[in-house]
């Protein structure tokens, strides 16, 4: 497992409760989280995903962040939920289930997780040291790049279970790699190695295992001496354009323009550009 993000200098940690199970720290405006149950394989219980929550709300808002990385410790990135006295309303269960609870815990619970890494306003950074299975892989799918390990692998778990998939993956794969591959994932639940991953375009990258946080490292280090807003509109642009058609899509992007250049950031691109230096973005 390639050294942790949070034997780093210049970093603030969190004083949570919950930092046995979620590490936190930001260095030099780069939001490290860090799933910590690898005894578990890293599947994530409640308290954990509410805690991911927090975070990127708190990375949105937070101007001295300006990029996340999500990883994990040990020999899995996130095995799935783990539906141990799994809940029914998206809390700990009190009582019998009863119509309305599935689809209320998939509500509050795994969609709501991956909605906060689409809509993060910074851009997130997979580092995927391990097994990605279920939710945990569409945790994955959801960020903005995917570095993984070349032990790494993605199992879209659900049909061993005879369960259809949750956490949005009916939602993201298709637009990742089209229907038919989708398909074929989620119909036969066959675990994908990292470097089918990439050449399927579900990873930006596969690294040595030994390299990966230092890879993540340098990734969210350009990230985050971006201009950050800019970065944040693109994201939304894009993100915003699967679902949209052209004139609605040629429309946000005009606007998205237009907002970009009362930053200042903005105004410091254009002033390196005409003065032959380079830009120094403040995230502003």
């Amino acid at each position: 497992m390639p050294s942790s993000p949070e034997d780093t200098t210049e970093s603030t940690e969190s004083t949570d409760p919950l930092d046995s199970l979620v590490l936190h720290t930001t260095d030099n405006g780069v939001s490290w989280i860090t799933l910590n149950r690898p005894e578990a394989m890293n599947a994530v219980t409640w308290d954990q995903r509410e805690r991911v929550i927090a975070l990127l709300a708190e990375a949105s808002a937070d101007p001295a962040v300006r990029a996340v990385v999500l990883t994990a410790t040990g020999r899995g990135f996130c095995a799935g939920a783990d539906l141990r006295g799994a809940p029914a309303t998206g809390a700990p269960s009190t009582g019998d289930r009863v119509p309305g609870d599935v689809a209320r815990t998939i509500r509050l619970g795994a969609q709501r997780l991956i909605a906060a890494v689409l809509d993060c306003e910074k851009p997130l950074i997979a580092a995927v040291n391990g097994t990605a299975a279920g939710i945990g892989a569409h945790l994955a799918f959801a960020c903005d790049l995917v570095l993984a390990a070349e032990s790494a692998k993605f199992i879209e778990v659900f049909v061993r279970r005879g369960l259809v998939p949750d956490g949005g993956g009916a939602y993201l794969l298709p637009r990742l790699i089209g229907p038919q591959r989708a398909k074929e994932l989620m119909f036969f639940g066959d675990s994908l190695p990292a470097r089918e991953a990439e050449r399927l375009g579900l990873v930006n990258r596969v690294v040595p295992d030994e390299e990966l946080t230092a890879t993540a490292r340098a990734w969210a280090q350009r990230l985050a001496d971006g201009p950050t807003r800019a970065i944040a509109l693109t994201k939304q642009l894009v993100n915003s354009s699967l679902d949209s058609d052209r004139a609605t899509a040629f429309a946000t992007e005009a606007m998205a323009q237009e907002i970009n250049m009362t930053t200042q950031d903005a105004n410091e691109g254009v002033a390196s550009f005409v003065e032959r230096r380079t830009p120094k973005y403040r995230g502003l």
